[in-house]
């Protein structure tokens, strides 16, 4: 049987083709021929400095080589082709030139040092790289089949790492004989034969069928994982799932992926069939899932972690042309959300683009932060949107599920991991569950995800920007009421936010009618307009994106000795007036004032400078990214009736009317007041403002929850 061992068979069939075989040999070229050539390309392929790269490497690393189909195209214009067509015949004789040549490489090297020891051979897995474009995990179908290709993704699960057999070695339970039997690679597994060749003698009984037994011990492994492969966000269609794709590492490439990571992959397109399958499906011959097996793994790094950053020459210099602009900063504010009308200094807050600034919206309805958040989605180059209410803990951050399989449990990132290194946009974030709000706490402040849970502790990086949109608990930003009021969510997740907006419906006529126009001239342009009317072209939206792109990983400024001192005073000066204003009103502030807030100027500001592409914060960008700070959190926290009330003739008739019913040192429930009040003719928010009114001049107390009030003397 040494024909079965050597795992091929020749034969001739002229006599049936005389044509097409002929055809066929002389096309394609023997095994030998290609061994050889592989071997070649290993030893004697030199790049532009002089330099054998692919024997140096091999040298320095004997376990894995990596090679890139660029070179070996160069140096042979059909071995990239027979890999790309027949990489499960070709892949493994590319590996087996490899040992050989590194074999006689350590031969060389002790005959040259005196040593006679006969070198180990051992096994060298090829690794393969290539720059062309990725395929669309969409794409791919039946013609993909047994195929080397290339696809782009977030891993979203990595299971734990198993021993995969190679060989299995087995023994006949009749006549002791033993076999290795090699295994498929990948998830495919080993074709035992159903009977024994051994030939019995005289009077022995002749062996079974199906006498052969498993040896684990004597069998040959390699480490092997799986991985789960899913669409990058920005590639999901509108309205669309992601779909993703099962992937299988083995040897070297194991252990190397956490969830989150995003890859661009090289592997063989590959069937299985599934061991969970129905009865109905495992009746069905003929239907596999698909699998890739990977052969190549390009993890893409932090810096370009917004997507390919690979910038042409026109690009770089029209960049650094742009940032040279006394008005950079304006232009690219006016580039944000052109399509949503509002006033000039509200605008700035594109800087939350930068990867850990966060920001919360937090205002009025109809006053467009879901389309705020859906332009931050589209021209981010990593984003990821929900909603509050449709968002559970372990969506945002992380879940362990159980693999149907092999019952063994796997990690499967949320919304905070897959976003790593990009923005999440969270719609009605005062919707969701507190016991859910709490779940990102650690992601946005440490930037990273613990799990400990069913066996598995890690840490998974979420280093991500959080832009959230939020509405009052009444659904409207009530003046009437204080600041703690209408921001009903927890200190702990507002000091996590940079910058916290108030957007308020102003009722003004004038304003009104040139939102209402600007509205009109956006829906009825066939071009979309921006707040200065003119016309924004999606070239200029995928322009701003490569810029952020550019000015991310170009560019890392650092604060200047004048901008520390400058923020250190303004940072002292807020801490002071927050304290000022908590002693006056009795109440501490809706929005905290810590060391968070120092942090969120330092970033606020050497964000600005990357706006500019200086390498510099300066005391200028301090001095603006303390203005952002005081129009957005600060006014949030001293908003509400912390503010001085203007007493319009109504309130003062209310006020009058309440002293009238309510003498000094007695009694009421505020409702029955109310009532009392309303039939008199006065308007419920009127009376409830002159009540406000009258709180701040110590002049009632309320008792018993707000429920009683009590004239003072």
């Amino acid at each position: 049987m040494s024909g079965w061992d050597e795992g091929a068979v020749y034969y001739s069939d002229q006599a049936q083709f005389p044509e097409s075989g002929s055809d066929a040999a002389a096309a394609t070229p023997s095994r030998h021929t290609i061994l050889r050539k592989f071997k070649e390309f290993i030893r004697n392929f030199e790049n532009d400095k002089n330099v054998f790269p692919y024997r140096e490497s091999l040298i320095d690393n004997p376990r894995s080589l990596l090679v890139h189909l660029e070179d070996l195209l160069a140096f042979d214009t059909e071995l990239p082709s027979l890999l790309r067509s027949s990489p499960s015949d070709y892949l493994p004789l590319f590996e087996t030139a490899a040992a050989e040549v590194l074999q006689s490489l350590r031969l060389k090297e002790q005959g040259e040092s005196g040593e006679m020891k006969e070198p180990e051979t051992r096994e060298v897995q090829i690794l393969l790289s290539s720059k062309e474009d990725p395929v669309s995990m969409r794409l791919l179908g039946a013609q993909y089949i047994s195929k080397l290709i290339k696809i782009a993704g977030i891993t979203i699960a990595a299971s734990r790492v198993k021993a995969k057999a190679t060989y299995v070695s087995l023994v006949c339970k009749n006549c002791q004989s033993t076999r290795e039997v090699p295994c498929r690679p990948g998830l495919g597994g080993a074709i035992v034969p159903r009977s024994c060749d051994h030939v019995p003698q005289t009077g022995e009984e002749p062996c079974p069928i199906d006498p052969w037994i498993v040896v684990p011990d004597k069998s040959k492994y390699v480490d092997q994982q799986t991985l789960k492969l899913q669409e990058n966000p920005e590639d999901v269609p509108t309205g669309e799932l992601p779909r993703n794709m099962l992937l299988s590492v083995d040897r070297n490439l194991v252990q190397r992926i956490v969830p989150g990571t995003r890859l661009t992959i090289i592997g063989i397109y590959s069937i299985f069939q599934a061991a969970n399958s129905s009865a109905s499906q495992r009746g069905a011959v003929a239907v596999r899932q698909p699998y890739i097996r990977v052969v190549g793994i390009e993890e893409i790094n932090e810096s370009s972690s917004r997507g390919h950053a690979a910038f042409t020459i026109e690009e770089v210099e029209e960049f650094k042309k742009f940032a040279s602009r006394t008005d950079a900063y304006e232009v690219i504010c006016s580039k944000i959300a052109p399509s949503i009308f509002g006033e000039e200094n509200n605008l700035p807050d594109g800087v939350k683009l930068r990867g850990d600034i966060n920001v919360l919206l937090l205002g009025d309805p109809s006053t467009a932060k879901s389309q705020f958040l859906k332009f931050v989605e589209k021209t981010a180059p990593v984003a990821v949107y929900t909603s509050g209410k449709g968002s559970s803990a372990a969506g945002l951050t992380a879940s362990v599920i159980r693999d149907s399989s092999t019952r063994e449990f796997y990690l499967e990132g949320g919304a905070m991991v897959l976003a790593d290194g990009g923005v999440v946009c969270i719609d009605e974030f005062d919707k969701m569950r507190p016991e859910d709000r709490v779940a990102i706490h650690e992601a946005m402040e440490q930037q990273t995800i613990s799990i400990a849970k069913a066996g598995i502790t890690t840490v998974l990086n979420s280093r991500t920007s959080v832009l959230a949109a939020a509405n009052p608990p009444s659904g409207r930003y009530d003046d009437l009421k204080t600041a703690q009021e209408n921001i009903d969510l927890q200190t702990t997740i507002l000091s996590r936010f940079d910058l916290i907006f108030i957007v308020k419906d102003k009722r003004d006529y004038g304003r009104d009618k040139t939102i209402a126009s600007h509205i009109i001239r956006v829906h009825a342009s066939a071009d979309r307009t921006s707040s200065n009317g003119r016309a924004f072209a999606p070239k200029e939206e995928n322009w701003l994106k490569r810029y952020i792109q550019y000015c991310r990983t170009e560019c890392h400024p650092r604060l200047s000795e004048s901008a520390s001192s400058r923020l250190q005073n303004e940072y002292v000066r807020f801490r002071q007036d927050m304290r000022k204003q908590a002693n006056e009103t009795g109440e501490a502030s809706a929005v905290p004032i810590t060391v968070r807030q120092l942090e969120a100027i330092i970033r606020l500001s050497e964000s600005l400078a990357k706006m500019k592409m200086s390498h510099v914060a300066t005391e200028a960008d301090v001095v603006e990214a303390v203005n952002l700070f005081k129009v957005s959190t600060v006014e949030a926290a001293q908003s509400g009736i912390n503010q001085q009330v203007t007493l319009t003739p109504e309130i003062k008739q209310a006020e009058t009317q309440i002293k009238r019913r309510l003498g000094i040192g007695m009694r009421i429930s505020e409702r029955k007041l109310i009532d009392e009040l309303a039939r008199m003719g006065l308007n419920e928010s009127i009376v409830r403002r002159a009540l406000i009114v009258m709180h701040q001049r110590d002049e009632i107390e309320y008792k018993h929850e707000r429920r009683v009030i009590v004239r003072k003397v």
